[in-house]
């Protein structure tokens, strides 16, 4: 039992839980972002486009309600609701492509700042000195080749 709490000490401490919390509140900001654009930006011209169809309401009726003369519900109806589906799918694909953007252009900024040829980017200096390391060891390499010549 010990173990674990050390365990979980060390993790809380090192920042991973901060980290995760972080992502949480950002993931959860971000899905709001990408519902409104979707709700708000994509939805309108595709339900114009299909003549006024709102998606969410799209389902398929297995059993349709029942209704007495007097016009009280007697039997609850059963449908399958796909349009919600195309909605949930609709809402991932944005969401998949957005971040798939986000994360191309974090990998371009992180390759620029981490090529030390780049001198408009600031370079990491454990970059640099792992550039400066392999050059050191690019010139041994070539000494001890001309040498055992």
């Amino acid at each position: 039992m010990f173990s674990l709490y050390k365990e979980f000490k060390e993790f809380a401490v090192k920042g991973n839980m901060i980290d995760i919390a972080i992502g949480v509140i950002i993931g959860a900001a971000f899905n709001k972002v990408i519902s409104v654009i979707v709700s708000e930006l994509f939805m309108p011209p595709l339900n114009m486009l299909t003549n006024g169809i709102n998606f969410s309401n799209l389902k398929y009726v297995l059993r349709a309600p029942t209704y007495s003369i007097e016009g009280a519900q007697l039997t609850e109806g059963v449908a399958i609701g796909y349009g919600a589906v195309l909605d949930a799918f609709l809402d991932f694909a944005i969401i998949a492509f957005t971040v798939f953007i986000v994360v191309k252009a974090m990998n371009r900024l992180r390759n620029r700042a981490n090529d030390v040829e780049d001198k408009k980017v600031v370079t990491p200096k454990d970059i640099e000195l792992l550039n400066k390391i392999a050059t050191l060891l690019d010139e041994q390499n070539k000494l001890l080749h001309t040498n055992s010549k």
